[in-house]
């Protein structure tokens, strides 16, 4: 891990949902090969759809189905979310280590949320299914708002709702839309190096605050950037 030190941890918390806490690439994975299945074509391994979890439904699609014009392709997006709706929670789970980190920010009074791209209906149907309904403070999905990341909207949104500066919040996300977004919110950010990349993703590049390879580092207060 590499760290700048903080003296606390940030006002409150703000996370990307797939690939940052949640594993979800099991679902995922249930959802294009049932899709493949419908299609006659057998199972692909889960080594070739990890990657492209984070980058959403037409980055899957497009993994899954790498034959198939991008156009019709887009029109199968409906089907893979409704798809993907019955695999909800089925297979996945949060990785090892969020818990603990929740659980320290809990303990030390810092609200925290969540932050995805996902279509919010998603992720608020996930929040009971992990027990996290109750605790977390704010959700805004890529259709909640009128942008999605990368612009800075729905962080600055987020930050708003919990009644925190974005400055004295962190946002935690395993993309590059996630730290861009962070940069232009004008909040400190995390690359999350547990999450999906494609070999060609350069993390260093995205020039993040922080670079974790482990959620159950963040459970421990000096390994948060300092705010701003």
């Amino acid at each position: 891990m590499s760290a700048t030190p903080a003296a606390a941890f940030p006002q409150a918390a703000l996370f990307d949902l797939d690939g940052t806490l949640l594993d979800s690439a099991p679902d995922m994975l249930a959802t294009a090969n049932a899709m493949r299945a419908a299609r006659g074509r057998g199972p692909m391994p889960l080594e070739a759809l990890r990657p492209h979890v984070s980058k959403g439904a037409r980055a899957m699609l497009g993994a899954a189905f790498a034959d198939v014009d991008a156009g019709e392709r887009e029109t199968w997006v409906p089907e893979f979310l409704d798809t993907y709706e019955r695999e909800l929670g089925l297979h996945g789970a949060p990785f090892p280590g969020v818990e603990a980190m929740l659980a320290a920010l809990e303990a030390a009074g810092r609200p925290w949320g969540i932050v995805t791209n996902k279509p919010e209906y998603l992720a608020r149907k996930l929040m009971p299914l992990l027990g996290w309904d109750t605790r977390c403070a704010v959700l805004i999905g890529g259709d909640t708002l009128a942008a999605r990341k990368p612009d800075p909207l729905p962080l600055t949104v987020a930050a708003q709702r919990i009644g925190v500066e974005p400055g004295a919040c962190a946002y935690v996300g395993d993309d590059e839309r996630d730290i861009l977004a962070a940069r232009a919110a004008g909040m400190p950010s995390v690359v999350a190096l547990w999450g999906y990349r494609l070999e060609m993703d350069d993390p260093i590049a995205w020039q993040g605050d922080v670079l974790v390879d482990d959620p159950a580092a963040l459970a421990l207060a000096d390994a948060w950037p300092a705010a701003r």
